[in-house]
């Protein structure tokens, strides 16, 4: 009669089941020194009892068999997250590309070309898009219109302010000017030209005296200013240059 089917389950007994690990680890240990040299393979086994004891067996080394599974995995790691970056990037350049193809042909359709494909609903819906595009432009120009006729009516009550202030400065100083200039006097060959007054200095005529007021002055009035305006000017009556 045959030995039954082990169950695989805790084994209960902490005796049976120290005897059970030390035959099973022992099995075990074979087995991988048996692969590792029929086989030729690197082969590194790592045990721990239930108290924490190790066994190991390694081919060519526990420690460099470790070291190469770390590398792979490590190395399997980085190519799989680089795969998936470079996935990622091809998935987001075509979702670019897509949207620059899309964005082109808008633009192609509102300058009027490639309208052939388009149905009608389409062509109502670009219809409606030229048409708040224009409204759109047309409330910008009138609005820079608008400002510019502000700015060019600011600058013109500016330039008015500039010219009153200068107009007041010069007339300020063209009073000073002739105040302190004082009467003005102009000699000509017969006549002689005081504070807008005409006197004649022929000595052959009688001294007359012209004004622009309608009143009749005394011929010896008339001479005594003429003399006194000469005598200011050290003009000589009777001398002809």
């Amino acid at each position: 009669m045959g030995r039954g089917r082990v169950e695989l389950k805790r084994i209960e007994n902490k005796i049976n089941r120290q005897v059970t690990f030390s035959k099973r680890r022992n099995g075990l240990l074979k087995k991988a020194y048996e692969l590792s040299v029929l086989c030729d393979a690197e082969i590194a086994l790592i045990v721990f009892s239930s108290r924490g004891k190790l066994y190991e067996f390694g081919s060519v080394g526990t420690s460099k068999t470790l070291e190469r599974y770390q590398h792979c995995s490590y190395t399997s790691q980085d190519s799989n997250v680089a795969n998936g970056e470079a996935q990622n990037r091809y998935q987001e350049m075509s979702k670019l590309k897509t949207k620059f193809e899309s964005l082109q042909r808008s633009q192609r359709h509102l300058l009027g070309e490639d309208l052939g494909p388009l149905s009608v609903k389409e062509l109502q819906q670009l219809e409606r898009q030229l048409e708040s595009a224009l409204s759109q432009a047309r409330r910008r120009k009138t609005q820079m219109m608008l400002d510019q006729m502000e700015e060019l009516r600011e600058k013109e009550r500016r330039l008015g302010e500039i010219n009153k202030q200068l107009k007041e400065q010069l007339e300020a100083e063209g009073a000073t000017f002739r105040a302190f200039q004082g009467p003005s006097w102009v000699t000509t060959d017969d006549e002689v030209t005081v504070a807008g007054n005409s006197f004649s200095l022929d000595p052959l005529c009688q001294p007359t005296l012209q004004t622009g007021y309608h009143q009749l002055v005394p011929p010896e009035a008339a001479m005594m200013m003429v003399r006194n305006q000469v005598e200011e000017n050290n003009f000589m009556l009777g001398w002809f240059p």
